[in-house]
């Protein structure tokens, strides 16, 4: 005897299009004969999870079950060709969700034995210094127990992706395994400030020097620079050093730029003789 769908599929004669799927899909991955190539009963109870989501997921079939019962298809022409119910399993839209589950060749209760089916992507943090950001870096990671070097490209930014192929989760199927996403978070750093490809640094400045004009040391994440400064130099002025910054991610022989913003900085302590100089030169001025 023909049982009632929904009880098929466990939901009540009020649940929604996603709670319908969503039961579908949890039935099917448990029942589907490659699942079970040990169990006889899997592929007539697949079949007949199967048969009751073509009937509750589509609204018009679904509407005439709850008017008519099992009899609908009476009403409907018994399924002859141009009937609205004469869709077979090949159904667009239980297939869709078969696919997702088990892989293209999921179709039709399961025909083929072969599925390309593969196991789930894991995602992990991985977190580098931004030194390692500029000039790229190998670590180790240990991952199901065993010690595997990772390559970090020159420019990695928050968010960047390193996939290791075949490190995911196994297939419970016997398909390939998914992939491990390592996912790049790039602490602060201490001197520089990162916007983009471009980074930013505070430079101090002497107010002879901001006054007078002459050359300042700016740190870079390369080693340091020599900048000319011009006279009358005001704090918090930013000069922009070309190609200084970042690499960028996808092209590493090219990069941002450096901003130096400097900062004047002025003697905490004077002599008698000093003060009496800065004075003189204030009133001068």
């Amino acid at each position: 005897m023909e049982r009632d769908p929904y009880q098929v599929l466990g939901v009540s004669r009020n649940a929604g299009e996603e709670d319908i799927k969503k039961a579908f899909r949890n039935l099917a991955k448990r029942w589907h004969p490659d699942a079970n190539p040990d169990n006889p009963e899997a592929e007539a109870r697949f079949k007949e999870i199967s048969n009751a989501y073509e009937i509750l997921e589509d609204p018009e079939k679904r509407k005439q079950y709850d008017r008519y019962g099992h009899r609908f298809r009476d009403f409907a022409g018994n399924g002859a060709a141009g009937s609205p119910f004469a869709r077979d399993f090949d159904d667009a839209s239980l297939n869709e969700i078969l696919e997702g589950i088990f892989g293209s060749s999921a179709r039709g209760r399961g025909r083929s034995r072969r599925r390309p089916s593969r196991g789930q992507n894991i995602e992990r943090p991985l977190r580098i210094s931004l030194q390692e950001a500029w000039s790229g870096a190998q670590r180790q990671i240990r991952h199901h127990g065993r010690s595997i070097n990772v390559t970090i490209p020159r420019g990695a930014r928050d968010g960047t992706k390193v996939r290791l192929a075949g490190e995911g989760e196994p297939d419970p199927f016997g398909g390939s395994p998914g992939d491990l996403y390592l996912i790049v978070d790039v602490l602060q750093d201490a001197r520089f400030t990162r916007d983009g490809d471009d980074l930013e640094v505070e430079v101090p400045l002497d107010m002879f020097t901001a006054l007078l004009g002459g050359e300042v040391e700016v740190p870079t994440l390369s080693g340091s620079v020599h900048l000319k400064v011009p006279p009358g130099t005001q704090s918090g002025r930013r000069f922009r050093l070309s190609g200084r910054g970042m690499p960028l991610l996808r092209s590493a022989d090219e990069f941002g730029d450096l901003l130096a913003r400097v900062q004047i900085t002025v003697p905490s302590r004077l002599s008698a003789e000093q003060r009496r100089l800065a004075e003189q030169l204030r009133d001068s001025l």
